[in-house]
């Protein structure tokens, strides 16, 4: 068997590609192999007519089958991703517990984002214990 390299100029017939599993016409003398990854093999026109059904039926079997595969691939990550983040990556940024979003002020009223504005009744508690304190 000759073996061709990718990009070659080569004599009319058939050419076959173990790796990316393609068989490939030249119709002229000089004509170039297609730049795939890996060596070509000349084959004889018979063997060409011989293969081409059997990859076709590897085509037609394994392609849904490849679907069924990166499908569970696909899920699998997922499923292993909902149980891999922590709580902290739960949690949604900017939150403060106790503030109040939609409460209908106008937004020069509204307080900045973060922002923490006590209760007056909070305040008037707060007043009370200090100066039980003292």
């Amino acid at each position: 068997m000759t073996t061709y390299e990718s990009n070659a100029a080569v004599k009319s017939g058939y050419y076959f590609n173990p790796i990316s599993m393609s068989l490939v016409p030249v119709e002229r003398d000089g004509g170039r192999l297609p730049n795939e990854k890996g060596n070509w093999i000349a084959i004889p026109t018979v063997a060409a007519l011989l293969l081409t059904p059997v990859l076709g039926a590897m085509f037609a079997f394994f392609l849904p089958a490849l679907g069924f595969i990166l499908l569970a691939e696909a899920a699998g990550k997922k499923m292993v991703g909902a149980f891999a983040t922590g709580a902290g990556e739960m949690v949604v940024p900017g939150y403060a517990p106790g503030m109040a979003h939609l409460t209908g002020k106008e937004a020069s009223e509204a307080k900045k984002e973060g922002e923490v504005v006590a209760a007056p009744e909070l305040e008037k508690l707060e007043k009370e214990i200090e100066e039980k304190r003292k």
